[in-house]
């Protein structure tokens, strides 16, 4: 076991952690995830810092809050003076690959990694930008929509099946290269799919191993709960006033959803398997996790894009049993949690980052230290209008936005969310001094404005690039067949030998 660990970050999208055999779920097919949980940390109340694809993603690399990175939506960019754990990683002396979506936008599209194995299946340009003027303004051409649930079903190829082919093949080379290389360095390679993230449609193979299941339909319906403004602003991004869903659509929905976790956890057992046969096991430490959960038509809601539970708590395993025991950990972990983790990983200390860290190393507790610690999220994107923002301390989750009415869930008694405590005379003490904690830690007319400005910027700068000849700054993988497999300017024999692994 080296003190410097390879680590393989395998990341999923939209993955929420109750659809997990590791997370109680008595139907869904994931065997891999969950043999990797059972032997590893398994994190019972990690979430996600903002429940939305780019600001997860950014909060996951930077380790720092959208209010810092100005990582507000789909189309915010990341500043390449913001560290990231690659560039730590790599600091470290790491070799750093990444293979997947990870939402990057602007022109530098490595953030600290040295490859990028696979060009990212969403833009890289400001084209997403909401506009928080206009809060009942939908673009129907990339918002959600409720046809992805209507048109649930089997496909044998889709375009994000294509894309997480892709995203396998190469995750599962990189591990291979890495092995072979007479790079002595240690590795960080992250895969990253991006399912099971709607359009809910699977292959046959995986759609056919939910024959029979009776799928869980929805456990708290729209009318089982009062509408606050937020989900009713939901509602009109997601367009679900126009297109009516049925039971059977839920169903049909929910099980494509679970073929599509069968999908990715089969790309799990490949990955685990080739680093099982390249004897790295011992010597690598796993991270399963994902950006955020989805509402799968809990509250009559469906995507993500909120603080309830469905769409903001996510799964979080950390797999290295030479290192630790399996053990479950209740403490509320997140996403700016990772970055110090790795920086610990390759043998720093949270005391070398550059600037200060939104996150704690999940290390002391994947060792089963005891600790007390607050979950910080920050939402700016489409559907809000205003910042919101969460705390999730113990069992209590706590939402504020400053157009919104309050919202305080005990989640030890009330796990489905279904009662605000925020409007309760003996919950207002609790109320009062959570109100409190939001204005010690922010300005939320500061945070409002510098989002409204940001947005500005990006819808004009959009604008002006459109006029006259367009560059895009989506990333096409540097690929050298020159020097692939076998060449005329190459020896065989030396070709056949470095490329054989184990020699």
């Amino acid at each position: 076991m080296n003190s410097t660990p390879n680590v393989l970050v395998i990341m999923y999208d939209q993955l929420t952690p109750a659809a997990l055999g590791c997370y109680g779920s008595r139907v869904t097919q994931s065997p891999h995830i969950d043999r990797l949980a059972a032997a590893g940390v398994v994190f019972d109340a990690a979430y996600t810092n903002s429940p939305l694809c780019t600001p997860a993603r950014y909060c996951l690399m930077t380790g720092q809050l959208p209010s810092s990175s100005r990582g507000y939506d789909n189309a915010a960019y990341l500043a390449s003076t913001i560290p990231t754990f690659a560039h730590y990683a790599r600091a470290a002396g790491y070799r750093t690959v990444l293979s997947g979506k990870m939402h990057f936008v602007g022109p530098d599209q490595l953030h600290g990694f040295e490859e990028r194995r696979t060009t990212d299946i969403y833009p890289a340009d400001f084209g997403w930008t909401p506009d928080w003027r206009k809060p009942d303004e939908r673009i129907d051409w990339w918002y959600h929509n409720m046809e992805s649930v209507a048109g649930a079903g089997v496909a044998e190829v889709t375009n994000q099946l294509l894309f997480d082919d892709e995203v396998g093949f190469h995750a599962v080379r990189a591990l291979h290269d890495a092995a072979r290389a007479d790079d002595e360095r240690p590795f960080l390679i992250v895969a990253s799919f991006t399912h099971p993230h709607d359009p809910y449609v699977t292959r046959q193979e995986h759609w056919d191993r939910y024959e029979g299941v009776d799928i869980p339909m929805p456990a708290v319906a729209a009318t089982d709960v009062p509408s606050d403004p937020h989900t009713q602003r939901l509602r009109v991004v997601c367009d679900m006033g126009r297109t009516p869903i049925t039971d059977d659509d839920v169903r049909r929905a929910r099980r494509a959803y679970l073929g599509n976790i069968s999908y990715v956890d089969d790309w799990t057992g490949r990955l685990v398997a080739t680093i099982e046969s390249l004897g790295l096991a011992d010597d690598t430490v796993i991270i399963l996790l994902a950006d955020h959960g989805d509402m799968l038509g809990e509250r009559g809601l469906w995507y993500k894009m909120s603080f309830f539970e469905g769409s903001a708590r996510i799964p979080l395993v950390v797999h290295a049993p030479a290192r630790w025991c399996a053990r479950r950990v209740s403490t509320p972990v997140s996403l700016v949690d990772v970055l110090p983790t790795i920086i610990e990983l390759s043998g720093g200390t949270v005391v070398d980052a550059v600037e200060p860290l939104a996150g704690r190393s999940l290390l002391p507790l994947c060792a089963g230290a005891t600790e007390d610690r607050t979950v910080i999220g920050e939402y700016a994107a489409e559907g809000a209008g205003a910042p919101v923002v969460m705390l999730r301390r113990g069992a209590l989750k706590f939402v504020h936005c400053p157009i919104d009415p309050d919202q305080l869930y005990d989640l030890s008694t009330d796990p489905g969310e279904r009662v605000n405590l925020a409007g309760h005379a003996a919950w207002a003490a609790t109320v009062a001094e959570f109100r409190n904690e939001v204005t010690q830690r922010w300005n939320l007319a500061r945070f409002h404005a510098d989002v409204l400005q940001d947005q500005a910027r990006r819808r004009f700068v959009m604008a002006a690039l459109r006029k006259g000849s367009y560059t895009p700054w989506e990333l096409t993988p540097r690929r050298d067949a020159s020097n692939e497999y076998m060449r005329n300017h190459l020896d065989l024999n030396v070709v056949e030998r470095n490329t054989r692994w184990p020699r």
